[in-house]
């Protein structure tokens, strides 16, 4: 008989690549994992894992029983969801959000939370999209915020349902001082954008490069209050999405880009846990919270572009 336990930590390295990643994933010392899985071999029968350098690497066999461990899990997670319906709000909810509408939409969320599921545990991290849709697949969380670019998509992987909460507008933002208008003047400014590897990233830079130019990114940061506050100070220029202000008057002069691009800002669950009744309301609070959150503050300035 197999241990769900143990076919969980087969499942991560499927989906992580080496033990030290899952023993951190999961808070283990790398040593009870190999331990676990070398007693799930046992259980098994047959060979799971190979040495591969300084890593072990999964066995056909390793590679079957973890596309089992998958659907094992899921179906653990809906029979959960199935007791839970018994006695909702039982469980916590773990939720990745990204920084923007973590500040822009997550208080109203959790006031409405208060409101309509007084008892419901929610707990929070903040996450960039890429690393929470990851993590959602691995199960460490139940529900992630996170963005779809326009004309960029993102993978989808399997078994993950999204709904959209709504779009977010980018625009250019310069100094308040800064005559420049348009993206094609600043081809020979410093520019800010997210790290390397991002959506985020691939976006802007795809932005630049329809204007005819390459651009200089100086900063690399994932924080855009800290874009904000380099772009107002005449240090960099960049293009920041509406979510940003949070209701706050922007800092920043701002103009519109060809085509008015939106980001979609979405929730994704696991399928396996979709009906569980506290993702469900978490979920229907922050749709309801990017709907509430009203006209964002009134832009500092801004253009039509050319």
């Amino acid at each position: 008989m197999f241990e769900l336990r143990r076919l969980r930590l087969l499942h991560e390295l499927a989906l992580r690549g080496t033990l030290a990643a899952v023993a951190e994933a999961l808070s283990y010392s790398p040593s009870t994992i190999s331990q676990q899985l070398a007693q799930l071999e046992k259980d098994a029968g047959v060979a799971l894992l190979v040495p591969d350098g300084r890593r072990v690497r999964l066995t056909e066999h390793g590679i079957a029983l973890a596309a089992h461990a998958a659907r094992a899990l899921e179906l653990e997670e809906q029979i959960r969801g199935e007791l839970e319906a018994l006695e909702p709000g039982v469980a916590p909810v773990r939720v990745a959000i990204m920084q923007t509408a973590a500040q822009a939409i997550l208080p109203r969320a959790l006031s409405l939370l208060a409101e309509r599921e007084p008892a419901l545990r929610v707990e929070i991290a903040e996450m960039p999209p890429e690393e929470g849709l990851f993590e959602l697949s691995a199960r460490g969380f139940d529900l992630v915020v996170a963005e779809q670019y326009p004309g960029h998509t993102r993978a989808h992987r399997a078994g993950l349902d999204r709904d959209l909460l709504g779009g977010d507008p980018i625009r250019l933002a310069v100094a308040p001082d800064d005559p420049a208008s348009t993206l094609a003047e600043l081809r020979d400014r410093p520019w800010v954008m997210e790290p390397g590897g991002t959506a985020a990233r691939q976006w802007a830079t795809q932005q630049c490069r329809a204007a005819g130019f390459e651009p200089d990114v100086r900063f690399e940061l994932a924080d855009l209050t800290a874009h904000v506050r380099l772009i107002a100070a005449g240090h960099a220029v960049g293009l920041l999405p509406d979510l940003v202000w949070a209701g706050q008057m922007p800092t920043v002069r701002l103009h519109g880009l060809p085509g008015d691009p939106t980001r979609e800002i979405f929730a994704a669950v696991r399928r396996s846990s979709a009906s569980h009744s506290g993702i469900r309301a978490v979920r229907d609070a922050l749709r309801d919270a990017f709907a509430d959150r009203g006209q964002l503050a009134p832009t500092r300035a801004e253009t039509a572009p050319e």
